[in-house]
This record gives structure tokens, sequence and C-alpha cells, in this order.
């Protein structure tokens, strides 16, 4: 009889222990997050604490995901915002600009070819005043262009013995439009930016332009911010093209380099303003077909 006791008061101690041991664990346990958690002794408050921890959890994982899922369009609408912001600076500091000059740059694909890279120098005063002489190729090529003068015919002449002959051309005429896409009445930074900036403006409405941000670039020297404009892919939509990366001027806001892409993705426009000077003086000599510099 008393060893019979004896063994049962040792396995109770023997049960009293367990119990104290697995409540001394289950007091300091680690939560599913890695963090030490004292649960509360009784298994009612634990299985709560349990089940909030995997709500809080389950609430996470769906912020991260929506985090995932709305950053692009988040990160989507700043950059159209910023794009608007860009062009409307350009147009506020070019409606400050009389006049200008520079060695322009133009690449154009005309009848499904790119053409050689044409340089110029160009000189351009409001209302509508252009002079262009040729640098490469047709070296010392002429053309002038004054709006409300000569019958608002271009004044010409080639080189070589041609430079000789002077003559007056009708600007959208086959020999003044050979090699180009634009008459001479579409030169200039203006025109170019209102063209740009009516279609961005146009797909920024419709919520048809992506546009992206690719940075700082030097071009020709000067610091720009390059920024893309992505219109739909598809000529019946009537946007002037497909997309177009243009590098603004940090200092001055001007488009100093534009490259235009059709709906087949093949560049066929480029332009460039390298030397941009804005507002040096340009005089009406400047555009006057008697000047001595000159050889009309």
């Amino acid at each position: 009889m008393t060893k019979a006791l004896d063994l049962d008061l040792k396995k109770l101690q023997t049960c009293a222990f367990d119990r104290a041991e697995w409540a001394e664990e289950a007091t300091a346990s680690i939560n599913w997050w890695g963090m030490a958690t004292l649960l509360p002794s009784s298994w009612k408050q634990g299985r709560l604490l349990y089940h909030l921890c995997r709500i809080a959890g389950v609430f996470l994982v769906l912020l991260a995901l929506f985090s995932v899922l709305f950053a692009p369009n988040n990160a989507r609408a700043q950059d159209r915002t910023d794009l608007e912001k860009r062009l409307q600076e350009t147009e506020a500091a070019l409606a400050k600009i009389d006049n200008y000059t520079a060695v322009f740059h133009r690449i154009e694909r005309v009848n499904g070819k790119l053409i050689p890279e044409e340089i110029t120098f160009l000189k351009f005063k409001r209302p509508f005043k252009v002079y262009m002489k040729w640098i490469n190729p047709l070296q010392g090529q002429e053309s002038l262009y004054v709006e409300g003068t000569n019958n608002n015919k271009v004044r010409a002449h080639g080189t070589g013995l041609t430079k000789l002959i002077t003559v007056n051309l009708n600007p959208n005429g086959a020999m003044a439009m050979e090699n180009s896409r634009h008459p001479i009445t579409e030169a200039g930074l203006e025109i170019l930016v209102k063209k740009i900036g009516s279609n961005l403006q146009r797909g920024l409405r419709a919520g048809e332009l992506t546009s992206k941000d690719h940075g700082e670039r030097t071009v020709y020297g000067r610091k720009t911010r390059e920024v893309e404009g992505i219109l739909p892919k598809d000529p019946a939509k009537g946007y002037y093209c497909y997309r177009c990366i243009v590098n603004l001027d940090v200092e001055t806001k001007m488009p100093i380099k534009t490259q235009i892409f059709d709906w087949e993705d093949q560049l066929v426009e480029c332009y460039g303003y390298e030397h941009l000077n804005l507002n040096p003086g340009l005089s009406d000599r400047d555009f006057d077909p008697n000047n001595p510099e000159y050889h009309f």
C-alpha cells in the first residue's frame, strides 16, 4: 500500500513538473514575425493573439501587393505631370525670344529614305524671317524667306556656277521641297514646339500618352533633360507621330534636339540646334538680300 502511494505521488510530481515546464516554454514563444512575445498562460488568450497575428500578416501582404500594383501607375502619372510642366516652361521661355541664331542640324526621311544630315547656319526673327546658309553639304548655298515680302517666295541660290543665279521659289513647290518634309515656312523653334506640344497635350487629355523621363544627357556640350512621349501606335488616331524624344536645355528650356518616330518606329525627323544664341539682337539687315555678306 505504501509503495503504491509512493508511485502515485511520483507520477503526480512528474506530471506537475511537465506542466510547469510546458507553461514556462509557452510563455516565452517566438511569433511568426520572428519577434519574442510573451504569450498569456491562458489558451484562449493565446489563440486570440495567434489569429490577430495572422490577420495582421494578411493585411501587410495585401498592402505590399497593392503597392507593387499601383506604384507604376503613380510613377507614370508623375512622369506625365512632369512632362506637362516642362512643356509649359518651354512655351513660356520661347514667348520671350524675338530672335536667335544656331547651327541647325536636320535629318529627315523623304520617300522612305533617310537623307544625309544637313548642317546650316540659321538666323530667325519674329514675326517670320529666316536666313539659312549651308555648311555641309552644299557649302555656301543660301536661302532667305521673309513673310510678306518677295511675293512670299524663297530667295535662293546654289553652289558653284549656280551661285551666280538667284531664283525665287514657291515654298511648297517641288524645287524648294526637294529632300524636305517641311517647307521653310515651318522652320524654327516656335512651330516645332507648337506641333509637339499640341500632340502631347491632346494625348494627355485623352489618357493616351505614355511619358518617360530619361534623366540628364549632354547634347552639343549642353546639359539637357531628355524626355519621351509615346502615343498610340495607330495612325488612324490622327497624331503627328508614334513617339518623340526631346532634349530640353536645362538652362534655357529650349528643345535643342528633337527626334520623331513614325508608327513603324522608324526615325523620320531629327532636328538639332547647336550653339543656340537667344536674342542676339538681329536686325532687318540680317534678312536683307542686299546684305554684302550674302550672295543673292
